[in-house]
């Protein structure tokens, strides 16, 4: 029995740090687990240019400093380095993609339906008003990292990912060929088939999914169990265990459009716990382990590097990091509560124990 795991130090390809005293509080969790993040840009008001990417990166930074010089975080995670994302609006013009591409510092262009999640209500309201900004992403590579559901109210809340694809994804990608995709936090077999099996016309429409730790590693009981628990409640939704299984194949099998993104969500406890409760779990100060813990499960552990640090780099054209962590088979418990600003925030599976704790 495998007893601890090294691996090349993983990256975080989907997560948000929020702003403020909130960023302030989470960043380190993220910082001593991964090398670098792509971060989300759905602040209020969310990141819609360049030089608003660029003033969000350097308040990251200063909170890591912040977190460094307090003694919270280490030298390695000191380095963290958060890669950053514009936020799609149906006014987002083709000279605004170009700077981006140009600044060095952003690494995608993140499409939320308006509506379909927290903070996307300036969204995207109609994919053909936004096709001069995807030309251009297309023209100079820049990814589209899509949160893939539509928003018709009619259609049921677990079906949203499967039409996605059928009405707005499969078409986008015949009409822009050579643009080059992730479908972010994937949750049913359609989307894992699809990704696993979509044809590309060129190295420049490559295609890509992120799968979270929550998703590999729950169904939608888990939201039911005992009672309505908030805590597991996120979007897009979890999925019944089929779509988990699913989930978890392709996650563990080596296949290298499938990587490794936390969509880590942090939010006040009382703000998880109401009656309009936020969507989103917060995993970021444990999410290497609930990874583990997934390719454990499959007795795929030699799976989780590549799934974990390999494929990512690969796909965003960035080196692999140097640097390595070391996983051992360890039991402790998650934390109940951990500290946030004017309240607390509470970890996904709070007051469970985990088999694997990040020891280096």
């Amino acid at each position: 029995m495998t007893t601890t795991l090294t691996l090349i130090q993983p990256d975080d390809w989907h997560l948000h740090l929020r702003d403020g005293d909130a960023l302030r509080a989470v960043v380190g969790a993220t910082a001593q687990q991964f090398a670098r993040a792509i971060v989300m840009p759905n602040l209020k008001p969310p990141v819609v240019n360049t030089a608003q990417a660029q003033a969000y990166r350097e308040r990251i930074k200063q909170a890591l400093a912040q977190a460094h010089q307090a003694g919270e975080i280490d030298d390695r995670a000191a380095a963290f380095e958060p890669l950053m994302t514009l936020y799609l609006t149906d006014n987002t013009s083709a000279d605004e993609i170009r700077r981006a591409k140009a600044s060095g510092l952003v690494h995608g262009v993140k499409l939320y339906p308006a509506g379909a999640t927290t903070n996307s209500d300036a969204g995207v309201s109609d994919i053909r008003r936004t096709m001069s900004a995807l030309e251009a992403m297309q023209e100079v590579g820049m990814p589209l990292l899509i949160h893939g559901e539509v928003t018709d109210s009619e259609i049921d809340l677990f079906d949203r990912e499967a039409v996605f694809i059928d009405q707005v994804l499969d078409p986008l990608r015949r009409q822009l060929p050579g643009l080059r995709v992730v479908f972010e936090h994937i949750t049913t077999s359609q989307a894992a088939l699809y990704v696993r099996d979509a044809s590309v016309g060129d190295s420049a429409g490559a295609i890509a999914a992120t799968i979270t730790a929550h998703h590999l590693l729950y169904n939608r009981n888990a939201i039911f169990k005992g009672g309505v628990r908030p805590h597991w409640y996120c979007l897009p939704v979890l999925k019944r265990e089929t779509h988990r299984l699913a989930l978890l194949e392709a996650a563990t099998g080596g296949n290298s459009r499938f990587f490794l993104g936390t969509d880590s969500a942090p939010h006040a406890t009382r703000l998880k716990e109401h009656a309009s409760g936020c969507a989103g779990c917060y995993t970021a100060p444990h999410a290497i382990e609930l990874y583990a813990t997934a390719f454990a499960a499959m007795d795929r552990l030699d799976q989780l590097e590549g799934f974990a640090s390999l494929f990512g780099p690969a796909f965003y054209g960035l080196p692999v990091n140097t640097s390595r962590v070391t996983l051992a088979r360890e039991s402790w418990e998650i934390p109940q509560s951990l500290p946030f600003p004017g309240d607390s925030i509470t970890p996904l599976a709070a007051g469970e124990t985990m088999q694997w704790k990040l020891v280096a």
